[in-house]
């Protein structure tokens, strides 16, 4: 039943005073049709099965249906006007943006840190939408602060912080680094919370050149400034070199600076190189530094026992971001940030006691009341979905994915090895595989920079026939001094080596004529 209407007069003059002119309000319910609305959920929810979950998947559809922003602008109706429209015409917008978004579940999507989708994950994701928690109090998120905390809890244990810690989950790994930035600084200089910069020398982070772009951007927000962030040299197999890490802080202190922090990489962007954690935690407590490990992309290495290995060291980090939504397929954003210590660093750091949500004489335990550990207010129930999905695959099933991932990437390895027109940057150590392709009108060119500049075209050129073609996806950058070449993300555990092959073949394909 429809709410009544009740007149409403309006003052003789509405001109700058915020009243509408409309001369009814509805006082008592809403004039949205609910068994309408009703319908059109569960009408969008089949569309999202059999559209995005079911169909989106299979090998034999498009990974993406390109179109230019122009036209793009033209096929989709993005206007915003004064009416409502129909729920059929509604569900439609649904149906388009379906359509021409990319398909990150299907078995050629290579592109990015993470695919999608993990069924649980994803209904994780309805639960939460639909019911709309905010991480700030217990009151209003009682779930969802105890689920935080127990896999808060589990992935410090996965560390190998056998005494535990605190930590947050927050919207993505770029907010995991600038946490630690702003942790080490505030350990080192409480009194900058309340004095600013002015509080504090000149200080200096480390942090290898293939680094995250993330810890530039986070030292410019926090004041500390990007020259002040100094890039140490990594090998030849993208790892930071410690004798190099020490003579740069050395440097800081004869130039009377004061060093404070060192963020290390534990599966690096373009790479998937692994900074040697240990050797860097030496060098740290020598000078009595702060380590973050960046692992938002190696975390999940820590559930394998195949592939722990790849982050010895972790333990003696005092903060870790790491992202479940990258190789866990948790569901975009699922972003950690770990921190060892248990004696509230996090929430002194952050804390601004709105009395009215974190008031001290509440009826129930207030240390549930998590929120004012953030520099956000409301916060979404991010961890219940990867809690989810946890809880329905198990720790073993997590585990057979990090390790099916990299077998893929050991395969496509070998392939890559034996195929003409094919060559490897340098051995992969994690799932990102970087190549070359060398189209069969340059094979019989020497090395030389000629060559190399026919070489930096022929990347782009392919991407641009995969993306129009919407066969694959799989990208594509220079680096340092190498030409572009392609840089492959295996993640799904789905995917075979009959897809590998398809990749080579495929680009091989798009580019034979180049």
């Amino acid at each position: 039943m429809q709410g009544l209407k009740e007149k409403t007069t309006m003052p003789a003059s509405t001109e700058g005073n915020g009243w509408s002119h409309v001369d009814t309000v509805q006082l008592n319910g809403s004039k949205e049709d609910l068994p309408e609305t009703d319908s059109f959920v569960q009408q969008a929810m089949t569309l999202i099965m059999d559209e995005v979950v079911r169909k989106a998947g299979h090998a034999s559809g498009k990974v993406c249906e390109w179109r230019s922003p122009e036209d793009l602008t033209k096929l989709l109706d993005l206007e915003l006007g004064e009416a409502g429209e129909a729920p059929a015409q509604t569900l439609q917008h649904c149906r388009d943006a379906i359509h021409y978004s990319v398909k990150t579940n299907h078995p050629h999507f290579f592109n990015q840190l993470y695919v999608g989708l993990d069924h649980y994950a994803m209904v994780g994701s309805f639960v939460t939408e639909a019911t709309q928690p905010s991480l700030y109090t217990y009151e209003m998120a009682p779930v969802h602060c105890l689920i935080e905390k127990v896999v808060l809890g589990k992935m410090m244990e996965m560390m190998g912080w056998v005494e535990g810690g605190d930590g947050i989950f927050n919207p993505g790994g770029s907010m995991s680094n600038m946490y630690a930035m702003n942790l080490a600084r505030f350990q080192r200089f409480p009194e900058v919370k309340e004095q600013g910069l002015s509080a504090c020398p000149r200080l200096i982070l480390f942090t290898s050149e293939e680094c995250h772009y993330s810890v530039a951007k986070a030292a410019a927000f926090l004041g500390i400034g990007t020259k002040n962030v100094y890039v140490v040299p990594a090998d030849q197999s993208g790892k930071m070199i410690p004798k190099e890490l020490e003579k740069q802080i050395r440097t800081a202190i004869s130039e009377g600076a004061v060093p404070f922090m060192v963020n290390a990489t534990a599966g690096t962007t373009v790479l998937g190189s692994f900074d040697p954690i240990e050797e860097l935690a030496d060098v740290c407590e020598e000078h009595n530094l702060w380590l973050h490990v960046d692992a938002c992309w190696g975390g999940a290495a820590v559930l394998s026992n195949k592939h722990k290995h790849l982050l010895k060291g972790v333990h003696r980090a005092h903060s870790v971001a790491w992202n479940p939504h990258k190789m866990l397929m948790a569901g975009q954003q699922c972003s950690a940030f770990l921190v060892r210590d248990k004696t509230g660093l996090l929430q002194r750091c952050h804390s601004a006691c709105a009395s009215y949500l974190f008031q001290k004489d509440k009826f129930y335990d207030i240390s549930c009341d998590t929120g004012d550990k953030s520099v956000q207010c409301g916060r979404k129930a991010d961890a219940f979905r990867f809690w989810l999905m946890w809880k329905a695959l198990g720790t073993r099933e997590l585990e057979r994915r990090v390790d099916h991932a990299l077998e893929m990437a050991r395969y496509l390895t070998e392939g890559i090895k034996k195929r003409d027109g094919f060559r490897l940057l340098m051995e992969p150590e994690y799932t990102n595989v970087c190549f070359w392709y060398i189209p069969p009108s340059m094979r019989k060119i020497p090395d030389s920079p000629e060559f190399w500049q026919k070489v930096e075209a022929v990347a782009p050129k392919i991407k641009e026939r995969m993306m129009k073609t919407g066969s694959l996806m799989v990208g594509y950058q220079s680096h340092g001094i190498n030409a572009n070449f392609f840089r492959m993300i295996i993640i799904s555990p789905w995917v075979s080596t009959k897809d590998m092959d398809f990749v080579l073949d495929e680009i091989h394909r798009l580019g034979a004529d180049l």
